[in-house]
């Protein structure tokens, strides 16, 4: 199930909120959420929940064998255990079957490869059971006692398969007490609004333009198609998992929890640094503070600590060298930055490294999209202007024109502009009758979003997730 669904907004999701808030206690508030969580995620492929409800109670015996254990050598034991365990359910679920073709390419053996599905969310849910247990071996945190408490900290459905990643510490008070406001309510609906109608409004139609373009013949793609439809990926991608980030962190706020933010617009970055500050924040903090700070930061090896993250970053995106080589490319990106590069644009006008860094994401873009190496030199011949025919291309002209409203849109919104005169407008700091008017008019811009919304999906087909993969 997906949020962006009718089948989730039309029923789950209405049936979740009613059978919530008829119950007055935090402790059966908290096992309907349990059960929610579970029906969501059993919903498509109903054999997984035995693997997340196995991962989570061996990370809640791992939490409180590290915490009785805090101190002595059979802790780090079990922190070493835990990350067997978790990074070799990671390793045989998502990546068993790069594995296998790796080891028969390179041995010229004839190993079967595993022919079942990918978890949805393993990834997610198992970094986050892994910040958990290193959080209560370095002391950040006690252990939680209560296994129904723990199962809902992984398993919540509104960041579970797809995240943001959330840390024990970020939501641990609520699990237990948590407040349900009507303001909280409010913006988690207007947050959930938005999110919606990115996703919907946004990425699917940029979805079907990039499919459109970069999925056809690239050895008859102009430069001008090659180029559009690269800039509609991009445009897909960001909404796409920025959009589920709302939509997550909007749901949160309407049951009382408060997940981080996970996006804070990337593209009007100046460098691939401050690019990844801001894309998907909650991968990026992950990253930093379990492994390129345990390995010594800047402080010792900084270049090869950037080069493992990144090739741990690439690899976490998905089993396919197109994803290392997208990894590494940042990693070289980054540490040229920090060796000369960045102090350099610093001194330049701020619409240099602007280009700059929009030039690098797509091209970055390029390499993530294309999981056939060879079709990624036949895209890139594209946008060298190798094939025959008019650099531009009369579709992409007639693309251009069709959906010149929908692009103006897409672009502003890539930005803070729309955010800041939504709470210039009605924001209680903007005074005067339209911010006394505010409640009313953020309840009827939210109907006519969901209106929107429900009316696309009515009449669409395509709807696709893309960040449900990884």
């Amino acid at each position: 199930m997906v949020f962006a669904s009718l089948l989730f907004l039309a029923i789950f999701l209405p049936i979740n909120l009613i059978g919530y808030y008829l119950l007055r206690t935090t402790r059966l508030r908290n096992a309907w959420l349990i059960l929610s969580s579970l029906v969501f995620y059993a919903w498509g492929e109903p054999i997984w929940i035995t693997l997340l409800i196995f991962s989570t109670l061996i990370d809640y015996i791992h939490g409180l064998l590290v915490q009785r254990f805090r101190g002595q050598f059979l802790a780090k034991l079990f922190v070493v255990s835990c990350l067997f365990i978790n990074l070799g359910l990671l390793a045989t679920f998502k990546y068993g079957g790069f594995i296998v073709e790796n080891v028969n390419f390179l041995l010229g053996t004839s190993f079967g490869a595993p022919s079942f599905s990918l978890p949805i969310g393993i990834s997610f849910y198992t970094f986050q059971s892994i910040s958990y247990v290193l959080d209560v071996y370095r002391g950040d945190h006690p252990a939680q006692r209560s296994y129904p408490k723990f199962l809902l900290f992984v398993s919540m459905y509104h960041q579970l398969v797809a995240g943001p990643i959330v840390r024990y510490s970020h939501i641990a008070a609520e699990i237990d007490n948590r407040l349900n406001t009507f303001k909280d309510f409010s913006s988690g609906v207007s947050r959930f609004c938005l999110g919606l109608f990115k996703k919907v409004a946004i990425a699917n139609v940029a979805g079907e333009l990039a499919h459109r373009f970069l999925d056809a013949d690239l050895t008859s793609l102009s430069a001008g198609e090659a180029m559009f439809g690269l800039f509609a990926f991009s445009i897909q991608i960001y909404f796409d998992f920025s959009g589920y980030s709302d939509m997550a962190i909007g749901l949160g706020r309407m049951f009382g929890f408060h997940y981080h933010e996970n996006f804070n617009h990337p593209y009007i970055a100046k460098s691939a640094t401050e690019f990844w500050r801001r894309w998907h924040i909650s991968l990026g903090t992950f990253f930093r503070d379990y492994v390129y700070i345990p390995m010594g930061g800047r402080k010792r090896r900084m270049y090869l600590n950037l080069f493992v993250v990144w090739f741990l970053t690439g690899l976490w995106h998905g089993a396919s060298w197109n994803f290392v080589l997208w990894g590494v490319f940042y990693g070289l990106l980054i540490s040229i930055e920090k060796a000369f590069l960045g102090k350099l644009l610093d001194r330049l006008p701020g619409i240099v490294g602007h280009l700059y860094l929009l030039t690098a994401v797509l091209f970055g873009w390029a390499i993530f999209y294309f999981v056939d190496i060879g079709r990624l030199g036949d895209f890139l011949g594209a946008i060298a202007g190798q094939n025959p025919g008019p650099l531009i291309g009369r579709e992409v002209m007639v693309v251009i024109s069709d959906h010149a409203i929908w692009l103006a849109l897409a672009i502003v919104m890539c930005t803070p502009w729309p955010e800041r005169v939504l709470r210039g407008l009605v924001g209680p700091e903007a005074g005067g009758r339209l911010a006394g008017i505010g409640d009313g008019l953020r309840i009827g811009f939210n109907a006519l979003v969901l209106f929107i919304c429900v009316a696309m999906l009515v009449g669409g087909t395509y709807n696709p997730f893309l960040y449900f993969r990884f």
